[in-house]
């Protein structure tokens, strides 16, 4: 089994990367799954059905969240209805969504979980009670198992990374919209990054038009998150699965932008 997970899609910007190199990719790459994390597509907060719609036509199966879920309020109105989105699992029980998905391709079925760290992030239950939680249900139908969890401290999701070695097959983390070159087959068997990086803009600063956010830093006063323009890029990984024992036995960074140029 071939996954190709695609970072934290930033407004605009990384929604016309999608719609550019995912073709690219898949020529490329031919994966049997797409994951897209979909949680900054509307300006960089959050995401609309007609966005989620877009991404799984483009082919993604899963589209998955992030601290930023409910930052649209329209996500209220489809989310319950989008049967290819998942939110953190870990978010109070009483939230609409859902946290894990189950898609079967190619004969085959994966479960794919989202999950949201607590350092620095707004309050949520414990995201490694829930992974165990969930990935004891996830066991009873499939050995293929990915996670994405989003969070800030890279502590927090080495730790994740390390606690599920051998039980989940892929580990990946989001939110913090840089790509860490830490790509790496874990002892046990479990394909882990610390960080996919973002598709967005390439020049701003986390996506954001970085004059912004340069004036948060000299002066300290609040400044609007506009999406930066110019130049862009693409982040995910690529990973092959072991159909049978559901081990990762490889996983390539992938990035796009000026520096880094796309070659079919």
């Amino acid at each position: 089994m071939k996954i190709l997970f695609i970072g934290d899609v930033f407004g605009s910007p990384g929604r016309e990367m999608i719609k550019e190199y995912l073709p690219k990719l898949k020529t490329k790459y031919q994966p049997h799954a797409i994951i897209i994390n979909g949680e900054n597509a509307a300006h960089g907060r959050g995401i609309t059905e007609k966005m989620y719609q877009q991404f799984i036509q483009a082919g993604a199966h899963v589209i998955t969240m992030g601290n930023h879920t409910w930052d649209n309020r329209e996500i209220f109105e489809f989310i319950d209805k989008a049967p290819n989105m998942i939110r953190p699992a870990n978010f109070p029980e009483n939230n609409p969504g859902k946290g894990m998905i189950f898609v079967t391709i190619a004969g085959k079925e994966i479960a794919v979980i989202n999950l949201q760290g607590r350092a620095f992030l707004p309050p949520s239950d414990c995201p490694f009670k829930k992974a165990d939680e969930l990935i004891e249900q996830a066991k009873k139908r499939t050995s293929l198992i990915f996670v994405d969890f989003h969070a800030e401290a890279t502590s927090e999701k080495q730790a994740m990374g390390w606690y599920l070695d051998g039980r989940a097959s892929v580990v990946v983390g989001t939110h913090t919209h840089v790509q860490t070159a830490d790509d790496r087959i874990l002892d046990k068997g479990t394909a882990y990054i610390t960080d996919v990086g973002m598709t967005g803009p390439y020049d701003g600063i986390l996506g954001v038009d970085r004059e912004m956010i340069l004036k948060r830093f000299l002066t300290g006063l609040p400044v609007r998150h506009d999406v930066a323009n110019g130049r862009t890029q693409l982040s995910g990984i690529i990973v092959d699965i072991n159909d049978k024992t559901g081990k990762a036995t490889k996983i390539k960074r992938i990035l796009i932008n000026d520096d880094h140029m796309f070659f079919e």
